[in-house]
C-alpha cells in the first residue's frame, strides 16, 4: 500500500512540475530564455522558480545601459544556469559593466595606499587642473617621467614642496596610477601616521613592503613629530635602501630642504645637524627638488 501510495506522491509532484512549467511558458521572456538552453522540458521543468528568476535578470541585463541602473538582486550580475551534463548549475555572473569596471580597477592591484585619502585611487591626469600656471613646471617634470620610466625605471623621483592645498599629492598620485596601470609597483604613505604605527604587529611587513617597492611617494614628510628613533631607525635606514638600489622616491612637503634639515636637527639632546644632514643628503640623492606654489584646491 505505501509503495502505491509513493508511487501517486511522485505522478502528482511530476504534474504538478509540468503545470508550472508549461504556465510560466506563456510568458514570452520566460519561454525564450528557455530555449537557448537546447534542454529536454522534462528537465527545464525541474528548475521553474529559478529559471523564471534567471530569465527576469536576464531580461533586466539586456535592457540596461549601465551597472548605475541595475535592478538585479545582486548589483552588476545576474543569476544564470550552466549545462552540466542533465542538470543546471545556477550561479551569479557579472555582467558587461561590471568586467568593464574590475578590468579598469585592475590596476589597484599594483599600488598600496598607506593612511591616505580614497579620492587619491582615481587620481587621473586626465583630471589634473591645468590652468594655473604655477604648475606647470611641476606638470612638465612628471609627464616627462612618465614618458621615460619604461626605458630608464630608475629615475630620480621629486622633492615636491609647496603651499598647503595646492595639489602634491595628488599630482604624484596620478603618475604613480598610470604607472599601476602597467604593472608597476608603487605605494603611497601619509608619513605622520606612518610613523605613529610603528609599534603595531604589522609595522615590519608594511616597511618592508615600501622599503623594496619600485616606486614610493612619501607624503607630508616634515609634519610628524620628530624623534631621534623615527629619524634614525625608520626613516634613515629606509632612505639609505633606497638609495643603494636606486628606487624611485618621492616626497611631498610644505617645507622647503633647508626648512626641512633645521627640523629633522632638532632632538631632546639638542640640535643634531650631522645626522638631520645624513638625512637632506640622501633626500638629495634620490630626487629633484621643484616648489610649487599655487592656488589652495581644498579651500
Amino acid at each position: 500500500m505505501q509503495s502505491i501510495i509513493n508511487s501517486l506522491d511522485t505522478v502528482n509532484h511530476k504534474t504538478d512540475l509540468n503545470k508550472e512549467y508549461k504556465d510560466s511558458l506563456k510568458d514570452k521572456n520566460f519561454k525564450d530564455f528557455v530555449s537557448k538552453l537546447k534542454l529536454d522540458d522534462k528537465i527545464l521543468m525541474q528548475y521553474t522558480s529559478l529559471l523564471e528568476e534567471s530569465a527576469k535578470e536576464y531580461n533586466n541585463c539586456s535592457k540596461c545601459r549601465g551597472i548605475v541602473n541595475c535592478k538585479n538582486k545582486m548589483e552588476g550580475f545576474a543569476y544564470l544556469p550552466r549545462i552540466s551534463g542533465d542538470n543546471l548549475i545556477f550561479e551569479y555572473k557579472p555582467c558587461k559593466y561590471k568586467n568593464e569596471m574590475v578590468n579598469k580597477s585592475k590596476y589597484l592591484n599594483n599600488i598600496k595606499y598607506f593612511n591616505m585619502p580614497s579620492e587619491l585611487k582615481n587620481a587621473s591626469i586626465n583630471d589634473i587642473y591645468k590652468t594655473d600656471k604655477k604648475r606647470f613646471k611641476v606638470i612638465n617634470w612628471l609627464l616627462d617621467f612618465l614618458d621615460n620610466y619604461k626605458d630608464n625605471p630608475h629615475q630620480k623621483g621629486l622633492f615636491l614642496h609647496g603651499n598647503f592645498g595646492c595639489g602634491k599629492t595628488y599630482l604624484v598620485s596620478a603618475i604613480l596610477n598610470e604607472l599601476a596601470k602597467d604593472g608597476v609597483k608603487s605605494a603611497v604613505l601619509f608619513w605622520p601616521e606612518f610613523l605613529r604605527q610603528a609599534f603595531y604587529d604589522d609595522f615590519n611587513e608594511k616597511f618592508d613592503y615600501v622599503k623594496n617597492v619600485n616606486v614610493l611617494l612619501i607624503d607630508d614628510i616634515g609634519a610628524e613629530k620628530v624623534t631621534e628613533w623615527n629619524r634614525d631607525e625608520i626613516l634613515c635606514p629606509l632612505l639609505q635602501y633606497r638609495m643603494d638600489n636606486k628606487l624611485t622616491t618621492f616626497f611631498t612637503s610644505n617645507l622647503t630642504i633647508d626648512e626641512l634639515k633645521q627640523l629633522l636637527s632638532i632632538s631632546k639632546s639638542g640640535v643634531d645637524e650631522v645626522k638631520a644632514g645624513r638625512i637632506i643628503a640622501r633626500i638629495e640623492q634620490l630626487t629633484e627638488n621643484i616648489e610649487m606654489i599655487s592656488k589652495n584646491l581644498r579651500s
